[in-house]
């Protein structure tokens, strides 16, 4: 079993029996296991942190119609199917140091959720991430209306597919 495989079964275990799992009881009954794309080596990457001059303030909106602010701190690029991508690299106002980033891309809504996915990089160096597509996950609003999830802003929706990470969640309840 490879280290994204445990992950993901880890995950799968949290969501089932955790009593801070996203899921209801009702679903949590008849769940047999989130959705992926097959681990997709060529969407893991190593990338500069093209920092921004003076971190922008960024107010997103949520699945409830608030904002949350955040703070974009950078961007990185990286290639999808021989095109450049570029996602912009964000900090939670209230959690600085844990960098954030949204997206949408053209699996979605069809495969993916249409409000977008979330990646969290790693850093590994003062401006060198760790960005594994393979971790994009689905906000917790995608599993009920109780939670409030902030949208990819649109300098984040690409138009190319990025087939990593989670997909739809289908409820069985």
């Amino acid at each position: 079993m490879t280290p994204l495989e445990q992950l993901r079964q880890h995950k799968d275990d949290f969501f089932k029996n955790h009593f801070q799992s996203p899921l209801s009881a009702a679903q949590k009954k008849n769940f047999t296991g989130l959705n992926y794309f097959p681990e997709n080596d060529a969407l893991a990457f190593t990338l500069t942190l093209e920092r921004d001059a003076e971190p922008a303030r960024v107010e997103m909106q949520t699945s409830k119609g608030d904002l949350r602010l955040y703070l974009r701190v950078g961007k990185i690029h990286f290639p999808v199917n021989d095109q450049m991508a570029t996602l912009y690299v964000y900090e939670a106002a209230e959690q600085p140091g844990e960098y954030f980033v949204p997206f949408t891309d053209a699996t979605a809504p069809q495969e993916t959720y249409g409000g977008g996915r979330y990646l969290e990089p790693e850093r590994i160096g003062a401006d060198t991430l760790l960005v594994d597509f393979n971790l994009a996950y689905n906000p917790w609003c995608v599993y009920g209306d109780e939670w409030s999830c902030p949208y990819p802003p649109p300098e984040n929706r690409l138009t190319m597919r990025i087939e990593a990470g989670e997909k739809n969640f289908h409820a069985l309840a």
